[in-house]
């Protein structure tokens, strides 16, 4: 097969699909890999790295996608590209087509396969190849929330783990899963008194168990959120639906309840955000306040550290994309079933249920196109 890697072209991001160790993998299986000039700059890869891991280096974005039976990225698509895909061209990416109509639009009008990360899925429910950057996001989530917490920079001027004779500060997590989990783990290091709101029992019963003292658990509901916000000085939105728009947990009208300084950090702003208020934000202009809470709401979070994010990403993305190159995407989905939720477009079809729930937009189940 032929793959191309594109040069993301997204505000400030810095990561790149694959990595020359990647591109070796591809090659020695007589697959060929085109990538772009500089592709690989941001995360500290030269075009001489790919070249001796055997890819070719093209000069352009549009020799790319015009050589390329398969492009391989790392976020969505962006408008200078829509006109660059081309039908029956297989995409494997982060989409987030939920939370973003023109996009969805974009993509069934170049009848192109639009394979998701974010929604491949093992029979134990969990997201493979959204796990590492959930990782990197809740972490940084805490990073990035303490230093908005300083006074300078628009916070109450509040040190997350506090010192000797002075209270920390109280962090509240929206969801305990990998990202809720990874930013409590941050929190809690640093010394502040964290809380987990879940509405999984079980969830909250494993990291009861897992979590040092200063994490506690909390059922997330509507009358526990609004009482919770009002102390906390960190809120981190941790919620996900794979698919699917995140739910606003906390609304506009709830924020005059808040701290003046506070800061949220939504990582689900991807999504759609869980908290009502959000905005998709970049990494050039992080942050903006209303009624007094600082968002920050960047929607490619772990592109602030590419080196990190891209090994962790093609750690988890390659073993996917060489069934794909292999096998093509349609037997490589009959064959390993973790693939086919990851399919969210197929010839100008959504056939992701959530996607077309979002936009009220006819559903095709992708058996369709599975079916010999």
């Amino acid at each position: 097969m032929i793959i191309g890697v594109p040069k993301e072209i997204k505000n400030n991001e810095n990561r790149v699909a694959l990595t020359p160790a990647g591109a070796k993998e591809l090659v020695k299986r007589g697959h060929t890999v085109y990538v772009q000039h500089n592709a690989g700059e941001g995360s500290g890869f030269t075009d001489a790295h790919y070249t001796l891991a055997g890819a070719l280096v093209l000069a352009s974005i549009e020799e790319v996608y015009g050589v390329a039976e398969m492009i391989i990225k790392v976020k969505e698509p962006i408008e200078p590209e829509y006109k660059l895909i081309k039908e029956g061209q297989l995409l494997f990416t982060y989409f987030h087509f939920a939370s973003y109509e023109p996009l969805t639009k974009a993509m069934i009008a170049s009848k192109a396969v639009c394979l998701a990360y974010e929604t491949v899925e093992k029979t134990d429910r969990s997201l493979p190849l959204l796990v590492p950057m959930s990782e990197v996001a809740g972490r940084m989530a805490i990073q990035k929330g303490a230093n908005y917490l300083e006074k300078p920079l628009g916070g109450r001027g509040i040190l997350l783990g506090g010192v000797p004779g002075v209270l920390p500060a109280k962090v509240l997590i929206l969801g305990g899963g990998i990202v809720g989990t990874q930013a409590a783990w941050m929190a809690a290091g640093l010394g502040a008194d964290v809380t987990i709101m879940d509405v999984s029992l079980q969830r909250m019963r494993y990291l009861a168990d897992v979590m040092p003292a200063n994490v506690k658990t909390m059922m997330s509901n509507e009358y526990n959120i609004r009482e919770m916000i009002k102390d906390a000085d960190l809120i981190v939105g941790a919620v996900l639906i794979p698919g699917a728009k995140a739910p606003h947990l906390i609304t506009q009208d709830m924020l005059k309840d808040m701290k003046q300084g506070a800061v949220v950090v939504d990582v689900a702003v991807d999504q759609g955000g869980c908290i009502e208020t959000c905005k998709p934000t970049t990494h050039e202009n992080p942050t903006y306040v209303i009624e007094g809470v600082v968002h920050y709401c960047v929607a490619n979070m772990p592109g602030a550290v590419p080196y990190t994010s891209t090994l962790a990403l093609t750690n988890a993305t390659l073993p996917y994309a060489i069934q794909l190159a292999d096998k093509g995407w349609k037997k490589a989905a009959q064959e390993n079933p973790e693939l086919i939720p990851g399919l969210n477009i197929i010839n100008g079809d959504i056939v992701f249920e959530g996607v077309a729930q979002a936009f009220n937009a006819p559903y095709v189940p992708v058996n369709k196109y599975l079916e010999d």
